[in-house]
């Protein structure tokens, strides 16, 4: 890892963004591999409205195997370096994380926008229902049903509360993104993105948003990524190394 000098923040907006990498330093699987198949499964299959139409008992077990990995393993020092961060900024502070595992909320991030949803929340496939925390196995036992739909005499499988390729990311959340980057009146504004491929939209052009904006941009990524160009500055290696010297002194926290 190349020499690290601590940012000064003390004074500074700072929006955050995670990808996988993050997870993976906590040896979470990643899923996708070189071939684009999850747990030699086609995204289509596992991860669309049309995988889970077709077989939604595949979908079910490939979320289940999903939700018991992320419960052993631990965040890691990045994922406590950003939540102490968060602690010392307040409301001068925003991660928006592409993550679904919770890691972040375990570590004490509570600000944080799940842009592509939580493994931890269960959602109805048919109506409304508000999503809701379920750390359940949907794996030998009959699939989960929608009481709310069945009271109304319909019958609506529960799906996981993840955003599948093909949907729509929840506009309040870039509402919320977009808030934050435009806020603050001249205080100066810092974009920081970590272990994210840069491939993924809309999250990759958060970049250019931020820096539209004025923004100083950092990445730090265990490998380039491909919008490495547009940041002001590229860190290269781990995270969890990286993260507790580079956010890990500038000044007391927030009143």
């Amino acid at each position: 890892m190349a020499p690290v000098s601590p940012l000064d923040l003390s004074q500074s907006r700072v929006l955050v963004l995670t990808g996988a990498g993050v997870s993976a330093e906590s040896g979470l699987a990643t899923f996708r591999d070189s071939n684009g198949l999850w747990e030699q499964h086609r995204v289509e299959d596992v991860a669309t409205p049309a995988g889970f139409a077709n077989d939604p008992e595949l979908v079910w077990r490939f979320y289940s195997r999903r939700r018991e990995q992320a419960k052993t393993v631990e965040p890691n020092a990045g994922h406590r370096a950003i939540a102490a961060l968060e602690a010392r900024l307040g409301d001068r502070f925003l991660l928006v994380t592409q993550n679904v595992d919770g890691l972040h909320q375990r570590a004490g991030s509570e600000r944080v926008i799940e842009i592509h949803g939580s493994l931890f929340r269960t959602k109805c496939w048919a109506c409304d229902l508000e999503p809701f925390h379920d750390t359940a196995s949907y794996m030998a036992e009959r699939l989960p049903i929608c009481d709310r739909c069945e009271e109304a005499g319909r019958k609506a499988l529960l799906r996981p509360d993840i955003v599948w390729f093909g949907e729509m990311l929840d506009p309040n959340h870039l509402h919320a993104i977009d808030s934050f980057l435009r806020r603050g009146h001249g205080t100066p504004l810092v974009f920081l993105a970590v272990g994210t491929s840069g491939a993924v939209w809309p999250a990759a052009g958060l970049v250019h948003q931020a820096r539209g904006l004025g923004a100083s941009t950092i990445l730090v990524n265990a490998e380039a990524a491909e919008n490495t160009a547009h940041f002001h500055r590229f860190l290269e290696g781990r995270s969890a190394e990286i993260l507790p010297v580079l956010l890990g002194a500038d000044g007391p926290a927030s009143g």
